[in-house]
């Protein structure tokens, strides 16, 4: 949490926030806001709900081990409820310190509500040409880019992405960017066709797929059992399966029996809390993110955002997001003026 310095005359004390209050049940709750020296205020334009995080969330599903590292940067409350939860958020700049900043667009790791005091520090500015509405996937295309670096995939290798989900279809979406590299995405729901092929990409289900055995990297990012085992299924000799899926406190059923041991395979965790070891050295959050934001201009990715939403819905609509069944991708959340 970010604790909030003195405050200024500058104030707005009518901003909501949305919070979850109890398993399947979310609110919104008054927030008086105020901007201190140094900090500037916020006024948001979208937010984006981080589905799979938000969803476990939701239900409650957080197991206690992980309470203190899940902590967002604005988050308040605590695990496992009440807590106001987010890290996707969109906004114009109403007051800061800097006149130049007053007026411009940001993005910063906050929660859904509809004013925000923050650190200056905090916000990345939105780079030309790209639409407040994408930015506020930024968050979900770091950890993209984490896994990428992650998985140390190069030009003209092989790879599988298993699960067109968001974070599967936007690391997908890069490996497609690398030379000579085939891509392919596996997923039983062939509705995501649709947003895979607008990004140029080729979606097989899994029994049109068998067990090539051939990838020389496999991303799994579907959060499944199943899931895992076609990724081990995919990844060849000495080849490598970058793990990005957070079960919560689910139990989960890794593939390690068969060919594993025989092909020698690698199984690695790729998580966006730290920079990949690969980068680190060298490229800071502020960095990382700044390529994020960067990365998303393009419009076709427009298409990963099946579900919109505004603020004032959110108590009723949320939980049918939310729902595991539930077929959408990203969804965002709208603030009206």
């Amino acid at each position: 949490m970010v604790e909030m310095k003195s405050p200024t005359s500058n104030s707005t004390q009518n901003a909501r926030a949305l919070w979850y209050v109890a398993p399947g049940r979310v609110e919104l709750r008054p927030a008086e806001i105020f901007r201190g020296t140094g900090e500037i205020l916020l006024r948001m334009v979208w937010s984006g709900i981080s589905r799979g995080t938000e969803r476990l969330i939701f239900h409650g599903q957080v197991p206690p081990s992980e309470f203190q590292r899940m902590k967002a940067p604005l988050q308040e409350g605590s695990f496992p409820f009440p807590v106001k939860y987010g890290y996707c958020a969109v906004g114009r700049i109403e007051e800061a310190d800097d006149p130049a900043m007053t007026g411009k667009l940001a993005f910063c790791l906050a929660p859904h509500q509809t004013h925000l005091a923050v650190p200056a520090g905090m916000v990345s500015l939105l780079p030309d040409g790209l639409s407040p509405r994408r930015a506020a996937l930024a968050a979900n295309m770091e950890t993209a880019l984490n896994a990428l670096w992650d998985s140390g995939a190069g030009p003209g290798d092989r790879i599988y992405v298993i699960g067109a989900g968001l974070v599967g279809l936007l690391v997908a979406h890069l490996c497609a960017a690398l030379p000579g590299a085939e891509v392919t995405v596996i997923d039983p729901q062939a509705g995501r066709a649709q947003q895979a092929r607008a990004l140029g990409l080729r979606l097989l289900a899994p029994d049109a797929v068998g067990a090539p055995q051939d990838g020389d990297v496999v991303f799994h990012a579907s959060a499944t059992s199943a899931g895992l085992s076609t990724a081990v299924d995919c990844a060849g000799l000495e080849g490598k399966v970058v793990e990005l899926s957070w079960y919560g406190s689910a139990n989960v059923s890794a593939p390690l029996g068969g060919a594993f041991h025989s092909q020698r395979l690698q199984l690695v965790s790729s998580q966006v809390g730290q920079v990949a070891p690969s980068r680190r050295s060298r490229w800071s959050y502020a960095r990382r993110l700044a390529k994020a934001l960067e990365l998303l201009r393009d419009d076709r990715l427009d298409v990963l955002i099946t579900d919109e939403v505004a603020f004032d819905d959110l108590p009723k609509k949320l939980p049918q997001f939310l729902d595991g069944k539930a077929p959408g991708l990203a969804g965002v959340v709208r603030y009206d003026p």
